[in-house]
């Protein structure tokens, strides 16, 4: 077998040896090697004892691993891990490796990345083609040689959609689908060789879900996916019928919310087959501090997440500026990534003369954003639908804070209200309202019983509701059901 195509347990490694691979896995892995490294859903099977464990491995499709941004999978994925779970990682590229959590470095599958390829914009596909294709070249002819048929069927459909969703009648054909088959077509060869993955599954439901969906067709191994948030609003995440079609082709699909499962249900009545699972948190991990701040200290606002417009953060900017100009004391810490948005956000601070009362940070790992969370008294998060169409879920940085006791203040979008019951788990107001977000501020500053009152409701909520004990058991209990061996009928 070729070395680039073999894997390892990783119990075959250990101590030291371990350590200095997950060190230097973003600078020497070859392009296509492993990295081994140290209210109920619909449907749902009953839970009241943990659900055995499947003969084989799912194999995890995510398009970046890890990234800052999604640390809900990378904790879906260790916490599958600790129930019992085998996974196999297949990341399309690499994420973010200036800044990993802690808990990338306890996931114990093994981890495949898939050779770069460049971007397909401004060269043609025959261009593109002749400089990728070498890198996928050998386990596409090992692929064609083993499996001739489904390879040939889906290069067909590969090709038939991107002339269907091609962008008008007189575009040229989408070649992202092309891309998106080869690369396929890799995971599909390593899923082969292993011989030990008996189920797929795709995180979002555009590209990730593309490819997973062609690896099973490729394979005959079944598939399931995760959608989220954009990847279901923003049609052109998946233009025509397209997400019609992988739905109907997966076994089952999840999502991280009510409201994601009831427009789903809407769109395409008769998918019987979504199931809402809550992402989930280590309630023990995020948990109240064991003292406050003093009373004499500057009360802090904090805000969490992308400087992008779906946060709506700028509305945070002007209400804190009502707040500065009604004589309140208190200052804001706005933590996140850099987005479309953050020299915005920077000049909205710069006009409203708030450089002494708002600080900008880049985002934090979750030691030190454990420690922000019990240095702050008021949680603000005034999600909004963006012009696109874009939006959140449940924001996990959300459900994080009010597990640390904070009084939060959000709006009503999307799947918030699944967490958040305004005047119980903490105050809701309108989005894109930066009047009425500086007046539910101001009464949480100046009510501290109040911001006691929401902060031990919300964290109630999220030990009732979002315990990742709880959720992440629910999640395995799908992929159980669907690995079972069939059984024979007498």
């Amino acid at each position: 077998m070729p070395q680039f195509l073999r894997f390892e347990r990783p119990e075959q490694r250990d101590g030291p040896e371990r350590g200095a691979l997950l060190a230097r896995f973003a600078f020497e892995a070859p392009s296509s090697t492993r990295v081994d490294r140290p209210a109920e859903p619909r449907d749902m099977p009953d839970l009241a004892l943990p659900p055995l464990n499947p003969v084989g491995e799912v194999g995890y499709v995510i398009m970046g691993f890890p990234r800052l941004s999604e640390t809900f999978i990378t904790h879906e994925i260790y916490l599958l891990e600790r129930l019992g779970l085998k996974l196999r990682l297949f990341a399309v590229k690499r994420g973010d490796m200036d800044k990993v959590h802690d808990v990338v470095g306890r996931i114990r599958a093994p981890l495949s990345y898939l050779p770069e390829v460049t971007s397909l914009s401004g060269t043609t596909l025959i261009a593109w083609l002749w400089r990728n294709w070498p890198k996928y070249a050998a386990s596409h002819a090992r692929l064609l040689k083993a499996k001739p048929r489904p390879y040939l069927t889906t290069l067909g459909a590969a090709i038939a959609m991107s002339w269907k969703y091609r962008q008008g009648w007189f575009a040229p054909p989408r070649k992202v689908f092309i891309k998106e088959f080869l690369q396929a077509g890799h995971i599909a060869w390593q899923v082969s060789e292993a011989g030990t993955v008996r189920h797929l599954h795709g995180h979002f439901c555009h590209g990730a879900t593309t490819i997973t969906w062609m690896a099973s067709r490729l394979t005959g191994v079944p598939f399931s996916f995760t959608a989220h948030a954009k990847d279901i609003y923003q049609a052109d995440q998946n233009p025509g019928d397209l997400l019609r079609r992988k739905l109907n082709a997966a076994r089952f699909i999840t999502t991280c919310t009510g409201a994601n499962a009831d427009h789903l249900a809407q769109r395409f009545p008769g998918c019987d087959h979504v199931h809402r699972v809550y992402h989930g948190l280590d309630t023990d991990y995020f948990a109240p501090a064991a003292r406050k701040p003093t009373t004499d200290s500057v009360p802090q606002i904090l805000a969490v997440g992308r400087f992008v417009e779906k946060k709506g953060f700028q509305y945070l900017v002007e209400a804190c500026a009502l707040l500065k100009a009604g004589g309140e004391r208190f200052r804001c810490l706005m933590l996140g990534e850099n987005g479309d948005q953050s020299e915005l956000i920077k000049s909205k601070i710069s006009e409203f003369g708030l450089d002494d009362v708002i600080r900008m940070q880049g985002a934090v790992m979750h030691d030190e954003l454990r420690q922000i969370y019990r240095e702050s008294v008021i949680f603000a998060l005034p999600c909004l639908v963006a012009a696109d169409g874009d939006r959140d879920g449940i924001p996990n940085v959300l459900a994080e804070a009010m597990a640390s006791g904070l009084a939060v203040v959000t709006t009503a979008v999307s799947g918030i209200p699944e967490l958040v019951r305004d005047r119980i788990d903490g105050l809701v107001v309108p989005e894109c309202d930066p009047q009425a977000l500086a007046a539910a501020l101001k009464q949480l500053l100046q009510d501290r019983a109040l911001r006691e009152h929401l902060g031990k409701g919300g964290r109630e909520r999220v030990c009732q509701v979002f315990d990742s004990s709880k959720t992440t058991l629910q999640l395995k209990a799908l992929f159980v059901e669907v690995m079972q061996p069939a059984r024979a009928v007498a």
